[in-house]
């Protein structure tokens, strides 16, 4: 072994040793999460997924080929989206901090911006979906966490 491979060793013997006592790389377990239309008593999706952090925030739904019904996405803190680069049109629900819906938007084809300036967050729903929940603005919603089922190996 040359003098390159020793100090490789040493660093790699060094690493094994001093693992347990450094700061692991958080795991995030996954969110998901049921939204239900407290004012119109109707669920509105059982399978939200949680964007609140840097890159699932910044990806959203970019590279889905579509969203089942009971599906979405809740972007917190978010006041504005858009779906350039997408490949199916959506519905948008706009929340304040305290889950009240402050707009909507349906149908938000491929190649379009969408803002509220006064929201906290969105979710984002298959197309359809505020239509047939009927949800409008002042309407209160409950977002509540759904255990995620163990995966199977």
């Amino acid at each position: 072994m040359n003098a390159e491979g020793h100090v490789t060793s040493l660093r790699s013997r060094i690493k094994r040793l001093f693992a347990p006592l450094l700061p692991q790389p958080s795991r995030r377990a996954e969110v998901r999460l049921r939204i239900t239309n407290l004012t119109r008593q109707v669920e509105i999706a059982d399978r939200i997924e949680v964007a609140d952090r840097g890159e699932r925030r910044r990806k959203g739904l970019l590279g889905r080929s579509g969203l089942e019904a009971g599906e979405g996405l809740w972007i917190v803190p978010c006041e504005a989206v858009h779906t350039f680069g997408m490949q199916f049109p959506i519905d948008l629900v706009y929340l304040d901090r305290k889950s009240h819906v402050v707009k909507t938007r349906s149908h938000v084809r491929p190649g379009r911006l969408s803002a509220c300036l006064s929201a906290h967050s969105v979710v984002e729903l298959p197309s359809g979906t505020v239509r047939c929940t009927m949800t409008n603005p002042g309407d209160k919603l409950e977002l509540v966490r759904v255990p995620l089922a163990p995966a199977l190996d």
